[in-house]
């Protein structure tokens, strides 16, 4: 029943929408994916790479939904998306009349998962001592809190929030310690940094692709950015960006209103650069993708003669070069 009322609801909104105009983009996205689904999926994805029908994850989960009608599924149907895809039958063919809605998931799921999973190299040293760059290809993107920091989380996603006035959680909290090193999430543009009312001292990363905003908010009183960091520079998967805190909730600039030290971590999906700043933005649930990335954390160390945090590992994105 759930799943009829879905894809009613889904065909409904994929006739209004101008998605199927030629200046059309998407309106709505929700993003319910399990982190067990999608690790699965990008196993199969690794392990396929070099395979003579190599399956993209992202085409996986599309697939997956489309059958459900929703994010929520198996491991199992993973695994049979998967299968589905080498088939000898077109998905196209397989589909038939429910193909438009695997294509509303593979370009839906793709704005939010795009920039996780791809091609890069790490930077180490050999056993004759010489450095070099170690490829690989995997998950990408690295939680946003360094390796060797605690933190904890719970779904939190469209909590009431009421300061200000009354409005929803658009983020996932991790809660930490004072001064936790944050890294960026994915490689992109600094957009926005500097005092929100709400978010305290924060920072919007803009991805290469210019489809993923990425919000850490309510950093560290004083200190809240990497040194040097600016509006306009360009960022790795990675690397230090802020420190955590509690910032936030007051017109007045660098004040702590927060009663609990955490990082707000949201993601906003950018189709069209109408949605960027307006009353219908697309903010997603980040709680599994949070859950992810929890198994790739970037190492960090303070470096006491530049009196900056650096990597341990330098890093580079393939696919962006």
């Amino acid at each position: 029943m759930k799943k009829r009322l879905f894809l009613c609801v889904l065909c409904l909104l994929l006739a209004l929408s101008p998605a199927h105009a030629a200046d059309g983009y998407i309106k709505w996205v929700d993003f319910d994916i399990g982190a067990s689904a999608m690790a699965r999926a990008l196993a199969l994805d690794i392990e396929s790479r070099d395979s003579e029908q190599p399956v993209n994850w992202i085409d996986i989960l599309a697939l997956a939904a489309t059958w459900t009608g929703s994010g929520k599924f198996s491991n199992t149907t993973v695994n049979k998306a998967a299968r589905a895809l080498t088939a000898d039958q077109s998905i196209e063919k397989q589909l038939g009349n429910q193909y438009k809605y695997f294509l509303y998931f593979r370009e839906a799921y793709g704005a939010v998962l795009g920039g996780l999973a791809g091609s890069y190299a790490i930077e180490v040293t050999g056993e004759d001592g010489e450095r070099y760059w170690k490829p690989a290809y995997g998950l990408k993107a690295f939680s946003p809190i360094a390796a060797g920091y605690w933190y904890s989380h719970y779904e939190d996603f469209g909590a009431s929030r009421g300061y200000g006035f009354k409005r929803k959680h658009l983020g996932n909290d991790l809660m930490g310690a004072l001064g936790t090193p944050i890294v960026a999430v994915e490689g992109g543009t600094v957009e926005a940094l500097g005092w929100n009312r709400y978010g305290g001292w924060r920072i919007g990363i803009r991805s290469d692709d210019k489809k993923r905003y990425w919000y850490y908010a309510h950093l560290r009183k004083d200190n809240p950015y990497a040194e040097g960091l600016q509006e306009g520079d360009h960022v790795q998967a990675g690397d230090v960006i802020g420190f955590m805190g509690r910032s936030g909730y007051s017109i007045k600039e660098n004040v702590d209103n927060i009663k609990q030290v955490h990082l707000h971590f949201g993601l906003q999906l950018i189709f069209d650069e109408s949605q960027k700043e307006c009353d219908n933005e697309i903010w997603v649930d980040v709680y599994d993708i949070v859950c992810l990335l929890n198994q790739h954390r970037s190492s960090v160390r303070y470096d006491a003669e530049s009196k900056t945090w650096k990597r341990v590992y330098p890093y580079k994105d393939l696919d962006a070069e």
